[in-house]
């Protein structure tokens, strides 16, 4: 039996429509194996098409879902991997930092009196008053309030003099080793030709070993 040639049309006026079609409709869906070439070749198309999708909707979505996932993860990996190598390199240079971080701490926590000592620092604020020769009207410590390792104790203050006597009594305040502020400060003049300074004065104390137990324990408490 000798092979049919096929022969390809040179343009697309050469297309017999008609003809094709009389393939497609005449063709037995039993006998595949007579078809013409024309709706084998669309078949094996079809088919081919309808593997493809099938093949990506059950398999290679999840695949691809799965790949990109797998990037973004490498993407997140070789950024910590970057943060780690530079906080490697900077190892020297952060341990310094610390190290002047703890020294700091320390001189602030030295200017922090203690509980025994907290008497002899009100003795002081109240003595740099009087050595710029101004009136004590009221000197009323109040209640301290506990922080997180320290106290803080406010001074209810109402001071009588002259301007410049107030502002070399705020620098005398400065000048002490232990820290100490003026808030809520208020001027306001008198009959006699003076002022009157009414503000709260603000010393603090670090707490003892005992004090940060018993702070610990109630901040654990407030949280349950």
């Amino acid at each position: 039996m000798e092979a049919k040639a096929i022969s390809f049309p040179k343009s697309l006026s050469d297309i017999n429509f008609q003809a094709i079609l009389d393939d497609f409709r005449y063709m037995n869906p039993h006998d595949p194996g007579v078809w013409p070439v024309i709706p084998k070749i669309s078949v094996l198309l079809g088919v081919f098409v309808v593997i493809l999708l099938a093949g990506w909707w059950f398999v290679w979505s999840d695949q691809l879902a799965e790949l990109e996932a797998k990037e973004q993860e490498e993407i997140t990996l070789k950024q910590q991997y970057l943060d780690k190598k530079r906080q490697a390199v900077n190892l020297d240079l952060y341990t310094q930092q610390l190290a002047d971080i703890d020294r700091s701490f320390g001189a602030l926590l030295k200017q922090l009196p203690n509980k025994s000592e907290i008497e002899a620092l009100l003795i002081e604020v109240n003595q740099a008053g009087l050595g710029r020769g101004l009136q004590f009207e009221l000197f009323r410590p109040g209640q301290e309030q506990l922080r997180d390792f320290y106290a803080e104790l406010p001074i209810t203050v109402k001071i009588n003099g002259n301007y410049h006597d107030f502002g070399a009594f705020a620098a005398d305040i400065a000048k002490l080793p232990r820290i100490v502020t003026l808030n809520n400060i208020t001027i306001a003049p008198l009959p006699n030709g003076s002022l009157t300074l009414d503000a709260i004065t603000k010393t603090f104390r670090y707490l003892d070993d005992d004090e940060l137990i018993k702070q610990k324990k109630a901040l654990q408490e407030a949280k349950k």
